[in-house]
């Protein structure tokens, strides 16, 4: 070897190594869109909308076809910045409890730099007079360097989300969003995050607004211009469905740009099922009416893509059961960080079927629904199980999904069907297993459904 290229070759060997830990560490992407049921997309077979841009990335990562969500909100996002299911650290509707520990958290600890962008929610949701008024998690409590934010605290001044938005950043309201539109806003935030932090490991939640009520124009949509962008009308959901997957295409875009495509594993899901003032959106043929707030799956079954360049392959689909608590169990195998002890994790993870293999599927998904205190609708408090093909509840009202998606003709207890008859006992087993596990006295279910509070 010449003297030249032996420092070529030794001159080449830190670069190496820093790409080789580089790719160890992946910089992690978590996006989490808001109302959004599986139909919408039309790489799911949505024919109502037109998403492109999570299309490409089902095309260049793997899209799930079981994934779901809590039927609302915070019950979803507490579980998945948590890793662990409702009845474990369940505080009220639009509150997480200060003292918890988030993926923010153990992403600081892990050495990345983290950030959110969009939705809070989690502080002071109930108006003055309640006892959880100014109770919560604060955004500066939540594990995340960097924040900009709406609805971060008392819920009578959030403001709009849309149109000339009101929002936190790190600490001091903005002042300059008049005439802006929300989304636009998040979108540069973080892009600016990534941007300062090409040489860091990163990680990002973008909570985003979209696609939640109001049903305001977007500035895409035609009145935008010259009407009234605050206007409140379900005409502007497919608009805002649209704008949404656009701003999915300006954040690839700007990775690929960057290049930081390449080492961050990008993950797509979204809270709750449609609005259920979304009455018509079609797979084909079949008119699916949003179910936001309901166990149906049109409530809890959602969108998923994953794309983690060089490892998740590309065009594949799983058909594995995921849910809310599976995304930080996953983070932490990518990325080798630590959960903290004593606290217990529900999730799974399911990086291994991103990489092609087996991995460790769940042969039931088990749900404990119960928004109260706080939820402004009052909803039965429940615990169900299901696989593939049935759902079971607490009260024992089984369904058959493949012939009742819309769960109207709960399948007798005196059925004979020998399909029915194992799903019966294989989905009660694992209500049983839940039940063994004691949740807090305040949100304990009795054998009827209600709770103990």
């Amino acid at each position: 070897m010449s003297s030249l290229s032996r420092r070529h070759f030794l001159g080449t060997l830190p670069a190496a190594a820093a790409a080789q830990a580089n790719a160890a560490r992946p910089n992690v992407l978590m996006i989490m869109a808001d109302d959004l049921g599986f139909e919408t997309l039309n790489c799911n077979g949505g024919t109502s909308y037109k998403t492109p841009n999570l299309d490409r990335l089902a095309r260049e990562g793997v899209r799930f076809t079981h994934a779901y969500a809590q039927p609302l909100c915070t019950p979803t996002r507490v579980q998945l910045m948590t890793g662990q299911l409702n009845f474990r650290n369940w505080k009220g509707f639009g509150l997480m409890d200060p003292n918890e520990k988030t993926y923010g958290h153990m992403m600081q600890r892990a050495g990345y730099r983290t950030a959110i962008m969009g939705k809070w929610q989690f502080y002071s949701y109930e108006a003055k007079g309640s006892p959880r008024y100014r109770t919560g998690m604060r955004p500066e409590q939540s594990g995340f360097d960097e924040y900009l934010l709406w609805h971060d605290l008392d819920t009578e001044d959030k403001g709009s989300r849309f149109a000339d938005p009101v929002y936190n950043e790190n600490g001091k309201k903005r002042t300059d969003t008049k005439g802006k539109y929300g989304p636009d806003l998040e979108v540069e935030f973080l892009k600016n995050f990534l941007d300062r932090n090409r040489r860091n490991p990163f990680f990002a939640y973008y909570s985003m607004t979209l696609t939640h009520a109001p049903f305001n124009p977007t500035p895409k949509s035609a009145d935008w211009a010259t009407g009234n962008r605050l206007k409140d009308d379900p005409k502007y959901y497919a608009d805002m469905v649209e704008y949404m997957d656009f701003t999915i295409g300006q954040i690839m875009d700007h990775l690929e740009r960057t290049g930081l495509a390449s080492n961050t594993l990008v993950m797509f899901y979204a809270d709750n099922g449609t609005p259920r003032e979304i009455t018509a959106s079609r797979m084909g043929s079949r008119v699916v009416p949003g179910g936001k707030g309901l166990t149906t799956d049109a409530g809890m079954h959602v969108p998923m893509i994953a794309r983690w360049q060089g490892v998740s392959g590309a065009g594949k689909v799983c058909p594995d059961l995921v849910d809310s608590t599976d995304f930080l169990p996953t983070i932490m195998d990518a990325t080798g960080a630590k959960w903290f002890d004593g606290r217990p994790l529900d999730g799974r993870s399911f990086l291994p079927q991103l990489r092609g293999q087996k991995g460790n599927p769940r042969q039931w998904a088990f749900s404990h629904f119960d928004p109260h205190p706080g939820c402004k609708v009052n909803f039965t408090p429940t615990r169900l199980t299901w696989d593939h093909r049935h759902k079971l509840y607490l009260d024992g009202r089984l369904f058959d999904l493949a012939q009742d998606i819309d769960e109207r003709n709960p399948i007798p207890a005196t059925s004979t069907d020998a399909a029915h008859r194992a799903a019966r006992k294989k989905l009660q087993a694992g209500l049983d297993e839940m039940a063994r596990v004691m949740p807090p006295k305040f949100n304990k279910f009795a054998t009827d459904g209600r709770t103990a509070y």
